[in-house]
């Protein structure tokens, strides 16, 4: 019987791997650990859990606990998909990340990723997520992390040099991706072969086929009149100009890169509007979560085992039979791609099996994918340096050169921008202070 920890289990991610985790003939019997700070959000995956179990007469069990220190001892894996320090997309201090940037002329989308947001996100983050990996170290050292939590990079890059945890970073882009394009072209996704390879939000596809057929002519013919890219306009922009489609959405896309957003008129034009206020309630429902069971009011029926895209069920169930498992996965590069820095954070082909993750040789990108990626690499890197070294200039040059900040806010106000925003995360960085 497996016993799979899940910490951040009401994030939503919590009930949904559950189910997958259930849905394997191999996993039916595990005990699923789920962990979260909000009571009452864990108590409603833990029923939504309890009740598919119930429901489908499965041999598993579920239970649940606020302290992880209860939870992880004999685990096989820990899942982790949290938010630090405030709520993962409002209130506070998500609305500083977002609002005080835009202020000096910083239009992030999303702002969890990379650019000053994503950067503010990851310093609140680290500390903690870090604490997970030391606990690991303690309680279930040959156990293997699988981190849903974003800002994705540079948390894989800090588990990976700050801990000795066997650790991988998931993400559904490439899958979404993949299905995206392979439905333009007009081809049965079961058909599709392809290779995928860069950064997390920013990794590229190099290869796309069907059997011995390359399906990027068919693609460039179908971007500019299919109704699937008309709202995808900054990724059909960067396919038309340096020849690959990218794997995060265009809205992502359009805060990773200087080109889309330094003007009103371009980010008309791209489809990436501004910024609504961030709001003080949870008001924003995405459709991912839709089945998550965190909004349940405890009588809903029976949830169905239905399996999703997410890539976690299926890398435990490699880990703990040896079935092996190929997926994109985020780890260190350690010469994947070899003209991507040695010591950075990679999205490449993966296999998973008893023995953990195994990262794929992909050698070069093309030069001029290679450089994007480069510009975000940098970024992350200062800001893993500045969470090690507890190094808070280091986090200002990290934000400095972000690559719409820089294209967009002076060096002396970026200085004002990023002091502001660090007096807006308070205690959130008193660590830096130890």
């Amino acid at each position: 019987m497996a016993k799979i920890v899940i910490i951040g289990a009401g994030s939503g991610f919590g009930s949904r791997l559950s189910i997958d985790i259930l849905s394997q003939e191999t996993l039916k019997d595990s005990t699923i650990a789920l962990c979260d700070i909000h009571e009452e959000r864990l108590s409603q995956v833990h029923d939504y859990v309890q009740r598919a179990i119930d429901g489908h007469n499965l041999p598993g069990k579920v239970v649940a606990s606020t302290d992880r220190e209860e939870l992880l001892p004999g685990a096989d894996c820990v899942v982790t998909a949290v938010s630090i320090g405030g709520a993962a997309y409002w209130g506070e201090p998500y609305r500083s990340e977002v609002e005080i940037p835009m202020k000096y002329g910083v239009q992030q989308t999303v702002a969890d990723t990379i650019g000053v947001g994503g950067i503010f996100r990851f310093l609140r983050t680290a500390d903690e997520h870090l604490n997970f990996a030391k606990d690991m170290e303690r309680l279930c050292p040959d156990t293997l992390m699988l981190n849903y939590t974003n800002p994705m990079c540079m948390l894989t890059w800090l588990h990976s040099v700050g801990s000795s945890i066997q650790n991988v970073g998931l993400c559904h882009s490439v899958q979404g991706t993949t299905k995206k394009l392979a439905k333009g072209v007009g081809v049965d996704y079961e058909d599709v072969s392809y290779l995928v390879a860069g950064i997390n939000h920013q990794a590229w596809v190099l290869r796309l086929r069907k059997g011995n057929e390359d399906l990027y002519p068919r693609l460039r013919e179908v971007v500019e009149t299919h109704e699937d890219f008309a709202e995808d306009r900054v990724r059909v922009e960067m396919m038309r100009q340096f020849g690959y489609f990218v794997t995060e959405s265009t809205r992502h896309n359009a805060e990773y890169l200087p080109y889309f957003r330094r003007t009103p008129e371009l980010r008309e034009y791209y489809g990436t509007p501004d910024r609504d206020p961030v709001s003080m309630e949870n008001t924003r429902k995405r459709s991912w979560m839709k089945d998550s069971g965190v909004e349940d009011d405890g009588d809903a029926e029976i949830p169905p085992l239905t399996s999703s895209h997410e890539y976690a069920s299926l890398i435990i169930e490699a880990k703990l039979t040896g079935k092996p498992f190929a997926f994109n996965g985020n780890v260190m590069n350690h010469g994947s791609i070899t003209n991507l820095p040695e010591r950075c954070c990679v999205e490449v082909p993966c296999l998973a099996d008893r023995e953990g993750v195994h990262p794929t040789h992909v050698g070069e990108l093309p030069a001029q994918l290679a450089a994007l990626n480069v510009t975000n690499v940098g970024v992350q890197e200062l800001a893993v340096q500045a969470v090690l070294d507890r190094d808070k200039e280091a986090a200002f040059h990290a934000c400095a050169l972000d690559p719409l900040t820089a294209a967009t806010v002076s060096l002396p106000d970026m200085r004002k921008m990023f002091e502001e925003l660090w007096e807006a995360e308070g205690d959130r960085l008193a660590y830096f202070d130890s």
